[in-house]
């Protein structure tokens, strides 16, 4: 068997194949097909997530901004809904049943994908519904003692308190050219922010800038930041965890403590703790709703719009934070929010400063560096990670 063998290899025929090389070939055959699907699997997901966020909130956005400012009552008598504490409510109550019913609907049996998998996981979705319930009211309160363009230019720069926080609470290291991202998009929101028109800028309803109205603001800031990077957190640790499952758990979680806060409410009102947070109106702030809607039924149909696209946008949201993070997250919610000025700019007929478009410079330019840095960065590594397979092959 030897001597034909190495007769055939004489007259120049080749040798065939071994099954150990066919086995081989398909098998890289395999591996580059599922890398290739994997890639693609990825853009997709990535259109998925930034195109849902943007249609959910852009909606959402119009329908916040038509609750807040429409006069619901008459010019003699003006009347513009003010309970966000009830809006807010009711919009975790529509996430919370719309988590529920994906999640539901995803299960390959009774007991997969529970709400909550163990006791441990409890605790940390406790303080991320809490911070989030807080953050709010906080930012709500701060504007009574801060002027508006300062609000504004503080939740634009939301990316640094979230990557303080994961560096500081959860020891995490980012390579320098994201430290660098961060800086470059909250600049250029800032920029753009800080050179709006006199005309566009809305003012508080103070001049000034108290101290107790940055410390209420800086508490929002940190609430803020606290919830993505514990949500950050959740998903490294109790994998597997969907974002569906955090979704209708956190939903849940925050309509039980905004519930418990409106039953409450009035009877806080009565004590100094309610005098001195200001809040003025002692019936609370449920009844106060309720005896809006029977005056004018019709804001129903706005704050129900408002809920569903928030519910809605939030399935986006989780969907895109257990796959991509919670610093990917922010940087879309803001460019999202930039994305809203320039199409009102390009709706309404007003012009940008040169200010502003380096302000859009910024932003854009920050983005596609990180985009493009982060495919350089995740090729590496799977280069890396094919030459030690190979290693361990050999």
């Amino acid at each position: 068997m030897a001597a034909n063998g190495s007769l055939r290899q004489r007259n120049g025929k080749a040798p065939e194949p071994t099954t150990g090389n066919l086995k081989s070939n398909k098998q890289n055959a395999a591996l580059s097909q599922t890398e290739d699907s994997k890639s693609s699997g990825s853009l997709v997901n990535l259109v998925i997530c930034v195109s849902g966020i943007y249609a959910a909130f852009l909606t959402w956005g119009v329908l916040q901004e038509r609750i807040t400012t429409t006069n619901y009552g008459t010019e003699a008598n003006p009347e513009v809904f003010r309970f966000p504490v009830v809006v807010n409510t009711i919009q975790s109550l529509f996430a919370a049943i719309l988590g529920w019913l994906y999640t539901a609907k995803t299960r390959t049996s009774p007991s997969d994908k529970p709400i909550f998998p163990s006791k441990k996981i409890f605790w940390p979705l406790a303080l991320v519904s809490l911070t989030s319930s807080l953050s709010s009211p906080f930012g709500y309160a701060s504007l009574a003692h801060v002027d508006y363009i300062t609000f504004i230019l503080a939740k634009s720069c939301k990316l640094l308190p979230v990557m303080f926080l994961h560096v500081t609470l959860y020891r995490r290291k980012y390579p320098f050219y994201k430290y660098a991202v961060v800086a470059l998009v909250t600049a250029g929101v800032a920029i753009f922010t800080l050179h709006q028109p006199a005309g566009s800028k809305k003012k508080g309803s103070q001049s000034g800038n108290s101290t107790y109205g940055l410390m209420l603001l800086g508490i929002n800031l940190l609430f803020d930041g606290l919830t993505n990077s514990t949500q950050d957190d959740i998903n490294a640790t109790f994998k597997p965890y969907s974002g569906q499952q955090m979704m209708c758990a956190l939903n849940s979680m925050q309509t039980l403590f905004t519930s418990a806060f409106l039953l409450l409410s009035p009877y806080i009102a009565q004590t100094g703790l309610g005098s001195y947070v200001g809040m003025g109106n002692n019936a609370g702030e449920l009844y106060g709703a309720i005896a809006f809607y029977q005056r004018h039924p019709t804001i129903l149909y706005d704050v129900l719009g408002f809920a569903v696209c928030g519910a809605v946008g939030q399935l986006f949201i989780f969907y895109t934070l257990s796959i991509f993070g919670s610093l990917f997250l922010v940087t879309v919610t803001v460019t999202r929010k930039m994305l809203t000025m320039i199409i009102s700019v390009l709706w309404f007929g007003h012009s940008l400063s040169g200010m502003q478009w380096v302000g859009v410079a910024c932003v854009f330019g920050g983005i596609g560096i990180e985009a493009e840095l982060g495919k350089r960065e995740k090729a590496a590594k799977e280069r890396a990670r094919k030459l030690e397979a190979e290693k361990r092959g050999a």
